[in-house]
Formats: C-alpha cells, sequence, structure tokens
C-alpha cells in the first residue's frame, strides 16, 4: 500500500504524480483535461468505457491502474460520474489569468447554484481556499452523480478536489 494512503487515508501529491492516470505538468499547461486519482489494483473499468477518445485504458486485467493518454485526453468530463470511486476530476489551468477551474463529482444535496462562493477543500475535506461555482451538470446519462464546476486561484488546482457541503435552510 502506498504510504499517504497508508498514514493519512487518502494519497500524497507525489503518490498522485507518479500515477498512469496523472497528467504531466505540460499537459495540464495546454487545457481541460482529466486527473486520474485512482492508485489502487481494483477491478474496475467505467471510465475506459466513459471515455469517447478512447484516453483512459484499463486493459487486461481489470485491475490495473487506469492510464491516461494525455494526447487524446479532450477535456470533455464524460468520465468523472462514471468512476464510482470518485476519483476522477477535470483541471483546467488556463481558464483565465491566475485563476483554474476544477470540476468533480458531487453527490450531496442541496446542489450548489452557478455563481455561488463555496468553500474548496482538499482531498482530507479540509478547507484550502475560496471558490465559485460556475458550472453545475446533471443530465441523465449521470446517473445521478452531478459533476460541479468551479474556479479557484490556478495555485490550488492540484490541491482542491471538492467544496464543503452546503447545508439546508430549516
Amino acid at each position: 500500500m502506498l504510504q499517504g494512503v497508508k498514514t493519512r487515508g487518502y494519497p500524497s501529491l507525489q503518490e498522485l504524480e507518479s500515477a498512469p492516470g496523472y497528467p504531466s505538468p505540460g499537459r495540464l499547461e495546454k487545457g481541460p483535461v482529466a486527473v486520474i486519482e485512482c492508485i489502487e489494483e481494483i477491478p474496475c473499468n467505467p471510465c475506459e468505457q466513459a471515455c469517447p477518445q478512447h484516453a483512459i485504458t484499463i486493459g487486461e486485467p481489470i485491475t490495473n491502474r487506469p492510464h491516461l493518454d494525455e494526447d487524446k485526453c479532450i477535456g470533455c468530463g464524460l468520465c468523472i460520474p462514471r468512476c464510482p470511486g470518485l476519483a476522477i476530476f477535470l483541471v483546467d489551468l488556463t481558464y483565465g489569468q491566475g485563476v483554474a477551474t476544477v470540476a468533480f463529482p458531487y453527490e450531496y444535496l442541496p446542489l450548489p447554484e452557478e455563481g455561488q462562493a463555496v468553500q474548496a477543500v482538499n482531498r482530507a475535506g479540509e478547507p484550502v481556499c475560496p471558490g465559485t461555482v460556475i458550472k453545475v451538470q446533471n443530465p441523465k446519462v449521470n446517473d445521478q452523480t452531478p459533476v460541479v464546476t468551479i474556479t479557484v486561484p490556478r495555485e490550488y488546482a492540484a490541491e482542491v478536489r471538492g467544496i464543503r457541503r452546503i447545508r439546508r435552510e430549516r
């Protein structure tokens, strides 16, 4: 088992960057790209089936970790809601000057709304920085797994992986 997962319950950025599903720094600079944070060898392949560009491969055996062909990935995000482990994100470092976007699965109610200010959190659920919701997608094909896209300061894009849960008004 990897050290970060073993000691903290979630992988370190260094562990993720060495995974076959993590895009290179050069590819991250070119526009939206899938970031696959699946580091365990488990029998799973919905991400491979979801990618229309065939940019994600598992192959045989089905326990292989997902490999991202970063040259084929167009950043469509169709893989995000298909991952049962909620381990795929879409990062766009080119969104704006000093601003990046991070898209992630969000399985809580109520859903955030476009334009809403939110607290962006890291893999451990700890606050990282403020963010703003720019898109909430929940088409039928997502099978009830909405995808939320937020803007964050560019320097936090590798760290932000969700938002603090929004509480319902009573």
